[in-house]
């Protein structure tokens, strides 16, 4: 029986981010519309687009940059998505309610709905990296949002480490699993040590579309941002946004240093005829997966 192509013309926006929300908006704005001149239908945008990457300090007057969802941003990417006609999956700092905020991916249907959210479930700690200060876990789970371009396996930033995360998204029957990030160098560590930091991102999410038989999409920012606080010389985001397809294989990729956007097609069908010859799914020993729920086998 010969396999039906489903193909889905898709693109993403990698760009830079400076404390002008306006003007980081606009070139989100401009990178959809670059990509839309293609015959794109999903447009992916890098995590919290809008702004500079505000984690790197603690600061409580950096909540003021938070917003409801649905709410500005969202009707703004809803009317391009409209005239357009293509989804949108943007990365905000969501303002739920007062003293209560999250890290979340709301997805745009093409008519200027809200498809769907989703909100960050793994919260890094680290110097420079300070998201517990201001995101709660995500308490929506691990569920595909179905669009017009299909099941979106939306997931965030530090998601992208746990096969947790893109397995369970799988199970529940997404086709694409899409990352928004922001990623990148601190100054201090060696060439060689920021070389092998860059290749393992790369290798551990063509690592999920490998184990699940799904495309993959990530986003990240480029650009150097200073630490607000000036206690470190801030992040180098390495940018290096890819799109692949589901044997991990690299359909198109970006630079380090500039803004770029990326386009290209994906055979959706190509996942059914991987997975009947990588059948990871149907051998799965689900009767010897308790000990996955401890944090630790002692």
């Amino acid at each position: 029986m010969t396999r039906q192509q489903k193909t889905l013309s898709v693109g993403l926006v990698q760009q830079s981010c400076s404390a002008d929300r306006a003007h980081n908006l606009a070139a989100s704005i401009q990178g959809i519309r670059t990509a839309a001149e293609q015959g794109v239908k999903l447009v992916l945008l890098q995590e919290l687009h809008t702004g500079p990457y505000f984690c790197q300090t603690e600061d409580t007057r950096l909540f003021d940059l938070a917003e409801t969802i649905p709410g500005p941003t969202t009707q703004e990417l809803g009317a391009v998505a409209k005239e357009l006609g293509v989804v949108i999956v943007a990365s905000l700092f969501e303002k739920r309610a007062p003293g209560l905020y999250h890290n979340t991916a709301a997805v745009i249907e093409r008519d200027a709905t809200l498809a769907g959210i989703y909100r960050k479930m793994h919260i890094p700690d680290d110097p420079g990296f300070s998201e517990k200060f201001y995101f709660t876990p995500g308490d929506l789970g691990f569920h595909p949002i179905a669009t017009s371009a299909g099941k979106l396996g939306v997931l965030v930033c530090w998601d992208q480490w746990y096969p947790e995360a893109a397995r369970l998204m799988a199970l529940a029957g997404a086709e694409l699993l899409l990352y928004p990030t922001a990623i990148g160098w601190v100054e201090e560590d060696p060439a060689d040590e920021q070389a092998r930091q860059r290749e393992a991102w790369i290798t551990m999410q063509r690592a999920h579309a490998v184990a699940n038989g799904l495309p993959v999409m990530v986003a990240n920012r480029v650009g150097t941002e200073a630490d607000p606080s000036g206690k470190t010389t801030g992040i180098r985001f390495w940018g290096s946004s890819f799109i692949a397809g589901p044997q991990g294989e690299i359909l198109a990729e970006a630079g380090t240093d500039k803004p770029q956007v990326l386009t290209a097609e994906i055979d959706l069908g190509r996942s059914e005829a991987v997975r009947r010859i990588w059948p990871y799914l149907r051998d799965r020993r689900i009767d010897a997966y308790g000990d996955l729920l401890k944090r630790f086998r002692d």
